[in-house]
């Protein structure tokens, strides 16, 4: 039988894709761990979206959020690798089907005019991907691991909007 957090999960504030992260990551975790078993703990850690994902031995969340994301980053490369006239197997993770609407979301992305805003497609992709896997999870471990991913996705769009803009360009300027 699953554990339940209602306590925990009651306390959270609630996440908006273009709102602020509440709370870093790191913080969530202590938070957590003061409350939830050390087993479900470390499954939580493991909660990634770097695109540096191990699909071996991982909770089923975590698994069809990094298949998802594997799957988008992938056909992303695909389209990229095209553009150049190059061959796209050697920077593939997986050699797998994607799904029409993954590849459209690719698509849209790589044909926005700005790059933030592509970044921003693939997000908010992330982000409804999110929810349709939170369906039916309220108070266990599946909403926590969901609320984890959802801050990483929240903290990267801080980091973007407080970045040193000018000196990012200038660095890129002259290293070029």
């Amino acid at each position: 039988m699953p554990n339940f957090y209602t306590y925990l999960i009651a306390s959270l504030p609630m996440l908006h894709f273009n709102g602020r992260a509440p709370f870093t990551f790191e913080r969530f975790l202590k938070n957590c761990l003061t409350f939830i078993p050390e087993q479900d703990f470390e499954i939580l850690k493991t909660a990634s979206i770097d695109g540096e994902y191990v699909f071996k031995n991982i909770h089923s969340v975590l698994r069809e959020f990094q298949e998802f994301d594997t799957d988008l980053r992938d056909e992303l490369a695909k389209i990229r690798a095209s553009h150049k006239h190059e061959d796209a197997s050697k920077y593939l993770r997986r050699e797998r089907y994607i799904e029409p609407p993954i590849a459209h979301l690719a698509m849209n992305a790589h044909r926005s005019p700005s790059p933030l805003e592509g970044e921003r497609i693939l997000d908010e992709a992330r982000w409804q991907k999110l929810e349709e896997l939170s369906f039916g999870h309220y108070f266990d471990l599946e909403f926590l691991l969901i609320y984890g991913l959802k801050l990483l996705i929240l903290e990267r769009w801080e980091r973007i909007y407080t970045a040193d803009k000018v000196g990012l360009l200038e660095e890129t300027l002259i290293t070029n």
